[in-house]
């Protein structure tokens, strides 16, 4: 483990509702995530899964790449997030294959808004498009990957 994250949170992130700074250990927050039920847990756990998905191991990186993969031959639509959907929208079919930045960032941005999704408790919100199956499947491999009894690092 590190030092502590310190979360801030800003009168206006202006087209964002919230960042993450690793080295600086920190997240900063709009304000608007105070506003909605929920909002602030879900968009919370987000941010704090990027300091997860940089201590992540390879293995574990390429594992979760492929649940993406997989998802996306079967031409499985939506995502637990906007931070994950548009850019899942903008990639080709050689993206995954050739592991492009575009691709990568996918990876850590559904890994982040999966992990909300898993965490926050939400049993709805507008952003979780995300077919049923898939997301059990989603579910499962945090399970086996994370399992209780070693907690996930960040």
């Amino acid at each position: 483990m590190g030092d502590p994250i310190r979360v801030e949170i800003r009168r206006s992130l202006g087209s964002h509702l919230a960042g993450a700074s690793i080295p600086r250990r920190l997240i900063l927050l709009d304000a608007a995530v105070l506003s909605r039920r929920s909002e602030f847990e879900r968009i919370l756990i987000h941010e704090l899964f990027h300091f997860a998905w940089v201590r992540l191991s390879n293995q574990k990186r390429v594992a979760w790449e492929q649940v993406l993969a997989a998802e996306l031959r079967g031409q499985v639509k939506g995502e637990l997030g906007w931070s994950a959907e548009w850019r899942k929208e903008v990639l080709t079919r050689a993206d995954p294959r050739l592991r492009t930045p575009k691709w990568r960032r996918y990876a850590c941005e559904s890994f982040c808004d999966s992990a909300a999704w898993i965490f926050a408790g939400l049993p709805a919100h507008d952003e979780f498009t995300l077919a049923a199956a898939a997301r059990r499947l989603r579910r499962r491999w945090f399970t086996e990957q994370f399992p209780a009894s070693r907690p996930v690092a960040v």
